[in-house]
């Protein structure tokens, strides 16, 4: 992280993280989303007084990301939080990538989050989650040309959330349920990801997706795993994108195979996440889901956490951090 500028205001450093992500989580395409723990991007942002954000250094997993603010996630997020509170100041912004980008693990939402968070935590009234989620859709929307929440709300409310156009609800989820991710070392672009889902759908795919997502809320609201376990498949964007990730299929069944209440497709891809009633239930799937993964020519990553997972989280430095 680059030392601060001259025009740095004293005393005025926050540094937030912020959590990976299971965007859609199947059956809730564009508007349900969960944390998870063990990968996370880390903002650093300074309080500058020239009425601008400025972004001083990109490191990490990914470093090839635009410098120029209106063109990043992180830094549009900053330009319309400056924007709407009318702020005569402006921030200076680092960035740690810990999470992929095109993944399917919500990396250009996490950093967008966590700019957003950490700036937040050094205004002199600092917002509350629900008042800054409109600056990440409009972070987000940079990477993905559209403004949807299943990544970001998540991330500002932590563990799983329903995200519509303007509102931001946390669904409770039973504590011992945990979810198995397995990243492939491939990257699936969220835009091309998005492409592959043009065309017509029958009206009945759209009735069963609906009620499978009812039964999956139902089932969260009441800890009813009966009712997760009925509902949790993707019949109508999983069909589409799966061609996108070699060796799913078989992913997918290893989870299965372990007892999961459902697996599939995390986000745009290519990450494959199930669902399960305990944390020995994701750890004994795990294994097997990156060794289908292996036989697929795909090396990959593996994380176990609780579905319930963790939000993103700001500390005030001083200036000598």
């Amino acid at each position: 992280m680059r030392p601060a500028s001259p025009d740095t205001l004293d005393h005025r450093v926050a540094e937030a993280s912020a959590p990976a992500s299971v965007g859609n989580v199947g059956i809730g395409f564009d508007i349900l989303g969960h944390t998870f723990e063990g990968a996370q991007d880390i903002a650093r942002v300074r309080l500058i007084r020239e009425p601008t954000v400025r972004i001083a250094a990109i490191d990490g997993c990914v470093q090839s990301l635009p410098m120029q603010a209106e063109r990043n996630t992180a830094g549009m997020a900053l330009l319309a939080l400056r924007r709407a509170l009318g702020l005569a100041h402006g921030f200076e912004l680092s960035l740690h990538k810990g999470i992929a980008l095109g993944s399917g693990m919500g990396g250009s939402a996490a950093s967008c989050v966590a700019a957003l968070v950490a700036a937040n935590a050094l205004l002199d009234a600092p917002l509350d989650v629900h008042a800054l989620y409109p600056f990440a859709l409009d972070g987000e929307a940079v990477a993905s040309g559209g403004r949807h929440g299943d990544n970001v709300g998540p991330m500002l409310l932590g563990g799983l959330a329903l995200t519509t156009a303007d509102r931001l609800l946390s669904i409770p989820v039973p504590a011992h349920w945990h979810c198995a991710v397995v990243h492939p070392h491939l990257a699936v672009e969220t835009r091309a990801a998005r492409a592959a889902l043009a065309g017509d759908y029958p009206l009945s795919a759209f009735v069963a997706q609906s009620a499978n997502l009812s039964l999956v809320l139902a089932g969260c609201f009441r800890g009813d795993a009966s009712l997760v376990r009925a509902g949790l498949a993707d019949v109508l964007v999983e069909p589409r994108r799966q061609v996108l990730i070699p060796g799913f299929a078989r992913v997918k069944q290893a989870a299965l195979d372990h007892g999961a209440l459902g697996a599939s497709i995390s986000g745009g891809g290519p990450s494959v996440f199930g669902w399960f009633e305990s944390r020995d239930g994701a750890a004994s799937a795990v294994a097997d889901m990156t060794q289908a993964f292996a036989d697929a020519g795909l090396d990959a990553d593996s994380f176990v956490s609780p579905v319930a997972g963790p939000a993103a989280r700001a500390r005030v430095l001083d200036t000598a951090a």
